[in-house]
């Protein structure tokens, strides 16, 4: 289970107690996210998802791990993408919850729901005003029909992260375009698409569905980026369903 950007494993708390009793999970921090070692952090190998995916190999390899199904939000589905590619046998499916596999308009054939010069300006909050950024971002992100709970978890990791990493993460992220990974996919894969979504607008999850091979899309009645925390018992029960399916 891999967290998006700015968040860490704690986000899947809600999540959890539905799975944990038919299946293993894994959970864990990125390294420069939740608490994980900030020591272990380098700039270079983390300026793009492909440094993400390779540790997602490294925790497979040292655990040991086969018939991976790989549940990602939002970036890490792209990253989880990456390292189903590197290593394949050891995966079965993902479960991608929000994904996108490219943030930026990129017209006439793709809009991913942000101009260049917005992300810029984003960055640049980043490196000028930590706490300013959590609190543009957070909401934005949790969506307006959601609890304020929730949105201070969200905008509390937002603001535990560290400048240099959430600044060198925000651009792996959203200036990235994987879209050539989606017609490479081995695996079947769950779109778990939110109905209302200013990160990923639903136009994105048909677009992966028509350009995935073995993709399943379902257009969930939510609002906002964050549905495994606003919305875990539906999510959950999308989760089981396709994994009984697919087991």
């Amino acid at each position: 289970m891999a967290h998006g950007f700015g968040c860490n494993q704690t986000m899947w708390y809600r999540l959890t107690p539905a799975l944990q009793s038919r299946y293993t999970l894994v959970l864990f921090d990125y390294v420069g996210s939740g608490q994980s070692q900030l020591s272990a952090y380098d700039e270079a190998r983390y300026s793009t998802l492909e440094g993400y995916a390779a540790d997602i190999n490294e925790i497979c390899t040292t655990l040991d791990l086969n018939q991976v199904h790989f549940i990602g939000h939002s970036v890490s589905c792209s990253i989880g993408m990456l390292a189903a590619n590197n290593d394949p046998e050891r995966f079965v499916s993902h479960i991608m919850v929000c994904p996108s596999p490219c943030f930026l308009n990129l017209p006439p054939d793709y809009y991913g729901g942000f101009e260049s010069v917005d992300l810029e300006e984003l960055v640049q909050l980043i490196e000028r005003d930590h706490m300013g950024w959590a609190s543009y971002l957070a909401p934005l992100v949790m969506g307006n029909a959601n609890s304020g709970s929730m949105l201070g978890e969200l905008s509390d990791s937002f603001c535990a992260t560290v400048p240099l990493v959430a600044r060198t993460f925000a651009k792996a992220t959203f200036f990235s375009d994987y879209r050539d990974l989606l017609p490479k996919n081995q695996h079947p894969a769950l779109l778990l698409q939110s109905q209302i979504d200013a990160i990923a607008h639903e136009t994105i999850g048909h677009y992966m569905q028509a350009h995935m091979p073995k993709s399943t899309l379902r257009v969930l009645p939510t609002e906002g980026h964050c549905i495994h925390m606003t919305h875990p018992e539906l999510v959950s029960h999308e989760i089981i369903t396709w994994l009984e399916q697919v087991t």
